[in-house]
């Protein structure tokens, strides 16, 4: 295997995850593949596409119910159905839903496969990150939990530690339950506090089930939180539990939502902050696991200003070297965004005009509501890792 190999999972059929006049507008992820083609970000060497297959129940039943498959089957023949949480104003059902939500997680399982495989060392799915769905009910917008199913997969392989990376504004309740009582799982969520936003759980206490403690990391982060507060969280939380639990592989979600446009959360981040923490996932498992990396997409519901523009920096930075965040955005591609969706901003370039600080997490000063967060997740976690949650140098 090349060192820089990067398997990149795309077929238009992923569009077909369409709830019709709704947030999780598939012409998010269309935008995103086109700007980074545009861009040449897909041309790069080392880059191969790969075409997904809709995952098969045996796959689908590692985390989901047989009997919730034939309910997500039955529901779009049905106007009047009801249970499972579908047919609801954030799980509308629609045509085609079951072989949708399969493919998304036949996608991922497919990334999941070719890294644990060696055929590339990291592996990118933007279609996916539908990480709320349970294993009996659809949640925010989600029907099947793909991260889930391939975490699954690449345990039925034989992987003994993996690290599951959720960078979404709302906490990665799905992947958490699945997880939370199997210590071969290590679950990181950063996320706005569930006192103010779904799905209303992600506390610093939800630490892991007996036998597992430790392996669910939890930072809620107070609304407004901006990128210099949201990076000096990640960096006093995620590496020091990442490397004490060395996993062989990391997979991340890496929802776009805790940006400052996002129309349904109330974090502050930039595109800029953003691509800064891809960077940090990266190099976090080139240190770890030796650069296996796993990446899916998740929310994000500013669909033409900023969803496009941040995943196309994550496609950068799993393919390559990162895109300089000032490059434009080619004339054509404006052209398909205004097309898409008229009367909307089209951005000319790839970044906010932030530069994200590389603030340090400093104990025993006078404490603000994220260094507040920030200590109490380190408390509840860091003494089942052997770390000191004092010591900053932990």
């Amino acid at each position: 295997m090349a060192e820089s190999t990067t398997a990149v999972v795309w077929d238009k059929a992923l569009l077909d995850y369409d709830m019709g006049d709704h947030p999780l507008d598939p012409v998010r992820v269309e935008l995103t593949m086109a700007l980074a083609r545009e861009l040449g970000v897909l041309d790069r060497p080392g880059v191969r596409m790969l075409t997904p297959h809709p995952a098969d129940d045996a796959a689908l039943t590692r985390i989901h119910r047989a009997d919730y498959l034939d309910a997500v089957r039955a529901a779009p023949a049905d106007p009047f159905f009801s249970g499972w949480g579908l047919n609801t104003p954030d799980n509308p059902v629609f045509e085609g839903m079951h072989e949708a939500s399969a493919r998304i997680c036949g996608a991922t399982i497919a990334a999941a496969e070719a890294v644990w495989h060696g055929a590339a060392q990291r592996a990118v799915n933007v279609a996916g990150g539908l990480h709320h769905a349970m294993a009996a009910r659809a949640s925010g917008f989600c029907v099947y939990n793909d991260p889930a199913v391939a975490i699954a997969r690449l345990l039925d392989l034989g992987a003994q530690r993996i690290a599951y990376l959720d960078v979404d504004v709302h906490h990665g309740d799905g992947v958490q339950a699945a997880f939370y009582h199997d210590p071969r799982v290590l679950t990181v969520s950063l996320h706005e506090s569930p006192l103010t936003l779904f799905p209303g759980t992600g506390f610093p206490t939800e630490v892991g089930g007996a036998g597992a403690e430790g392996t669910a990391v939890n930072v809620p982060l107070p609304p407004g939180t901006g990128d210099a507060g949201w990076l000096r969280a990640f960096h006093a939380i995620v590496p020091s539990v990442v490397r004490a639990y060395a996993p062989e592989i990391v997979v991340s979600q890496c929802g776009a939502d805790g940006h400052r446009l996002d129309p349904l959360a109330d974090l502050r981040l930039t595109v800029d902050g953003q691509r800064a923490a891809y960077i940090a996932m990266r190099r976090l498992a080139d240190e770890v696991c030796d650069g296996r990396w796993v990446v899916t997409g998740g929310g994000g519901y500013a669909l033409v200003e900023v969803v496009p523009r941040a995943w196309t920096h994550l496609l950068a930075v799993a393919t390559g070297e990162p895109l300089p965040p000032g490059t434009p955005t080619p004339p054509e591609w404006r052209r398909l965004a205004a097309q898409r969706r008229p009367g909307t901003d089209v951005p000319a370039d790839l970044s906010d005009g932030a530069e994200p600080p590389a603030e340090r997490w400093q104990p025993g000063t006078t404490p603000d509501a994220i260094d507040k967060a920030i200590l109490a997740t380190r408390t509840a976690v860091f003494p089942w890792h052997g770390l000191d949650p004092h010591d900053a140098r932990d």
